[in-house]
C-alpha cells in the first residue's frame, strides 16, 4: 500500500472505530496492527514494542502523572470545594453575575490544584449550576461558564497534559508549567470580563445574590472562612508549583510533594474513612491505566504511520500550504482543532505530536510557544461537539430543563474567547515565552 493510501486508511479507521463507539485506546492500537500489515510489513511490530517500552514505560517523566491524578483525587474527596465555593459566592455577592464569578475563581484555583477536567465540571456543576439557574441566571451563562472555566485544569499548571506533552516535546516539564501558565490565567481573566460585561449590559442575565443571604454572615465570620477553605487550597499551588520553579524539585518530586499536602488537607477536611481513601487509589488508578493505554495505542499507530511513509506525506501537505510558516501553523493548530471534535486531548497530543513538532523545528518555530499554542486550541477539544466531553460531563449532573442543545449554544461564546487568546499569543508571543525567561533563563 501507498504511503498516501495508507495515511487515509489510519486516519479513515480511526474515525471509524470512534463513531462506532469502541475506547480510543483499542482503536489505536487495532489501526496500527493493520496498517502494519498493508504498509511496511508485520515486521514492524517487533520495533513498535521497543518503542512502546522505550517511549511510555520507560519514561520516569510520565511518573508524575499517577501521583498527579492521585492529588486531585485527595483534594476532591476532601470535600473543601464546596465550602471554597460558598465562601467566594458570600463574598461576591454584592456584584452582578457573582455567582458566575465565583465558578470562575473558584474553577482556577481549581485547575491549578486537580487538573482534572472530569471532576472540576461535575462539582461545579453539583453546587453551583443549581443556585445560579434558582436567582434566575441566564441558562446559556450558567453553563457555559462552568464547563469553560472547568477546562482550564489541562491548561493551567500542575497539569497532566503539560507533563504528557513534555515527554513527547524537547520541552522540560518546568519551561512548559511556565509557558502555560500566563495563558491559562489570561482565559481565567477573559472568562471573568466576559461575566462582568454581559451581566452590566444585561443585568438580567446575572442577578445579585439577595441582600438578605448576604446579611447572614458577618464580614469577620467572612474573613475567617477565607482563611479555612481558600487559604489551604492555595498552600497546594505553591508548593506545588513553587518547589518546581524555585528549582528544589523536578515534576515528579513536586508531584509527590502535592500529594503529601493534598493527603494533609484530606485529613482535615474529609471524613478520613479507610474506605474513602480506598476508593481514592482505585479512582486514581483507574485515571492513570486509561492515559497509558492510549499512551501505548498513540505509539504504535505513530509508529506504523511512521514507517508506512506518513510522516512524509503530511510533511509535504503543510509545507505546500500558501502563506509559507504562517500557513502551515495556522493548518496545524487548525487540524489541532478539527480533531478536537473527535478525540481527547490524549489522542490529539500522542497523534499530533510525533509529525507536527518535526516540521516545527525544521520551520525554526519555537518549539515551546507551539506546544503552548496546542495546548491552549485543546480547550476546545472539550467544549466543541459532536464528542465535546464537558458537554457530556456537565449534562450528567445539570438539573431537569437543561437540554444538550442548551449547552451547544453556551459554549460559542467561550470558545470564541479561545481563538481571541490564540490570536493574542499569535502576535503577541512573550505571553507564552516571557515567563520561562524570567524563571528559568530559557
Amino acid at each position: 500500500m501507498s504511503a498516501e493510501m495508507l495515511t487515509l486508511f489510519m486516519f479513515g479507521g480511526l474515525l471509524v472505530g470512534l463513531f462506532m463507539g469502541h475506547p480510543l485506546a483499542f482503536v489505536l492500537g487495532g489501526v496500527a496492527v493493520m496498517g502494519a500489515l498493508l504498509g511496511p510489513g508485520i515486521k514492524v511490530l517487533g520495533t513498535l514494542i521497543n518503542n512502546i517500552y522505550g517511549n511510555s514505560i520507560d519514561n520516569y517523566v510520565l511518573v508524575a502523572i499517577p501521583l498527579f491524578v492521585l492529588m486531585a483525587r485527595f483534594l476532591n474527596d476532601s470535600g473543601v470545594t464546596e465550602k471554597m465555593f460558598d465562601t467566594m459566592r458570600l463574598l461576591l455577592a454584592n456584584l452582578r453575575g457573582g455567582l458566575a464569578l465565583t465558578v470562575v475563581i473558584v474553577s482556577v484555583l481549581l485547575a491549578a490544584t486537580t487538573g482534572i477536567v472530569g471532576a472540576s465540571i461535575a462539582v461545579m456543576g453539583m453546587i453551583a449550576l443549581v443556585p445560579m439557574l434558582k436567582y434566575s441566571y441566564n441558562k446559556e451563562l450558567s453553563t457555559g461558564v462552568i464547563m469553560a472555566s472547568g477546562c482550564l485544569g489541562i491548561l493551567i499548571p500542575p497539569s497532566i497534559m503539560l507533563i504528557l506533552m513534555a515527554s513527547y516535546s524537547p520541552v522540560s516539564v518546568g519551561a512548559l508549567f511556565a509557558g502555560a501558565l500566563v495563558p491559562g490565567v489570561m482565559l481565567g481573566v477573559m472568562y471573568a470580563l466576559y461575566v462582568l460585561i454581559i451581566c452590566y449590559v444585561k443585568p438580567s442575565y446575572g442577578p445579585k445574590v439577595p441582600a438578605e443571604e448576604r446579611a447572614e454572615t458577618s464580614t469577620g465570620e467572612l474573613l475567617v472562612m477565607l482563611a479555612k477553605y481558600v487559604l489551604p487550597p492555595m498552600s497546594l499551588i505553591l508548593g506545588v508549583l513553587g518547589s518546581l520553579f524555585l528549582g528544589i524539585a523536578t515534576a515528579t518530586e513536586a508531584s509527590a510533594i502535592g500529594v503529601l499536602i493534598a493527603f494533609v488537607l484530606f485529613l482535615i477536611f474529609g471524613d478520613r474513612k479507610v474506605t474513602t481513601c480506598y476508593n481514592t487509589l482505585i479512582d486514581a488508578s483507574k485515571t492513570t491505566t486509561m492515559v497509558m493505554l492510549v499512551l501505548v495505542g498513540a505509539t504504535a499507530f505513530t509508529g506504523v504511520f511512521s514507517r508506512g511513509g506518513g510522516m512524509q506525506v503530511i510533511h509535504e501537505v503543510v509545507m505546500a500550504m500558501p502563506g509559507g510558516t504562517t500557513g502551515a501553523l495556522i493548518l496545524m493548530l487548525f487540524l489541532v482543532f478539527i480533531l478536537g471534535m473527535f478525540l481527547d486531548w490524549t489522542g490529539i497530543v500522542l497523534l499530533s505530536f510525533p509529525i507536527m513538532l518535526p516540521i516545527v523545528e525544521q520551520m525554526g518555530v519555537d518549539v515551546l510557544w507551539f506546544v503552548v499554542m496546542v495546548a491552549v486550541v485543546l480547550q476546545t477539544s472539550f467544549l466543541t461537539p459532536p464528542f465535546g466531553y464537558a458537554l457530556f460531563y456537565l449534562k450528567g449532573v445539570a438539573p431537569p430543563g437543561v437540554e444538550i442543545i442548551d449547552l451547544y449554544k453556551a459554549v460559542i461564546p467561550f470558545c470564541a474567547l479561545i481563538v481571541l487568546a490564540c490570536i493574542l499569543m499569535a502576535f503577541f508571543p512573550v505571553l507564552i515565552t516571557g515567563l520561562p525567561a524570567v524563571l528559568l533563563g530559557r
